[in-house]
């Protein structure tokens, strides 16, 4: 049985992300994850890639999840990309959802997924709903370990090539 990633670009169509001065985050995101979906499928035969988006498109983040899901994911890398005004701000950051950091973990959740503005049943997040305190419990706790393992990987092999860490 093949080990099976979803590489999900941040954003798309609609929703530009950060904008820069000559470039939106969507589109780098979208850059990204295809040319580290190519790399995959170049260097690890038993990794099958599936993405959320391939194209200038705007998925749902309820959509993105079930891509996961219903792929029966090992593990889902969604890729963003931060803006700034300073022109000296360098490095890479790398999340993963850990209890022990969760307030500051939320405040990142929430910026990026405020693209739920663009999407036409926004009802299906409410704070206020069962599924939605569900998803938040499953959010908190699945995985986790795993989650911080790689993400430290990934940033120790960043640290190796010269890109500080924030």
């Amino acid at each position: 049985m093949a080990f099976i990633v979803v590489l999900d670009a941040g954003h798309g169509g609609k929703d530009p992300g950060a904008l820069g001065t000559y470039s939106k985050e969507k589109n780098i995101n979208l850059n990204v994850v295809l040319r580290l979906g190519k790399l995959i499928k170049e260097n690890c035969r038993d990794v099958t890639v599936i993405y959320t988006r391939q194209t200038d498109k705007f998925v749902e983040l309820f959509e993105r999840a079930n891509i996961a899901k219903n792929a029966k994911a090992d593990l889902f890398i969604s890729v963003h990309t931060n803006s700034t005004s300073g022109n000296n701000t360098l490095g890479t950051e790398t999340y993963s959802l850990t209890l022990d950091k969760a307030a500051t973990n939320m405040e990142v959740v929430k910026r990026e997924n405020s693209v739920i503005q663009y999407e036409n049943n926004q009802q299906r997040y409410s704070a206020n709903s069962l599924e939605s305190k569900i998803m938040s419990e499953v959010i908190m706790s699945n995985n986790m370990r795993t989650s911080a393992l790689f993400a430290k990987s990934l940033q120790d092999e960043y640290r190796k090539i010269g890109r500080p860490n924030r």
